[in-house]
């Protein structure tokens, strides 16, 4: 399944909801600094989609607020439940 996400760097309320123009929010307290802030949002995407980590990859996005990702084993239901939050 592919995912768009839109990521807000150094937020002080982490989690994963909501819609941004069509794609998943994901908040991280981590800066946009070498990286940083890209896999803090992977990893709490996947914690949220209950997938391992190595499961969810970049696909297109790598320096941008907003993302593709590749989730193979991604829950739909999950998914609706979070972009609704």
């Amino acid at each position: 399944m592919r995912l768009t996400i839109h990521v807000h760097p150094g937020s002080r309320h982490p989690g994963v909801g909501g819609n941004h123009d069509g794609a998943l929010v994901v908040r991280v307290r981590e800066r946009a600094v070498d990286g940083r802030a890209t896999e803090a949002a992977l990893t709490a995407v996947a914690e949220a989609l209950s997938v391992p980590r190595r499961t969810v990859t970049l696909v297109t996005g790598a320096t941008a607020r907003t993302k593709t990702l590749d989730i193979p084993t991604a829950d739909p239901p999950t998914l609706d439940r979070l972009l609704q939050l």
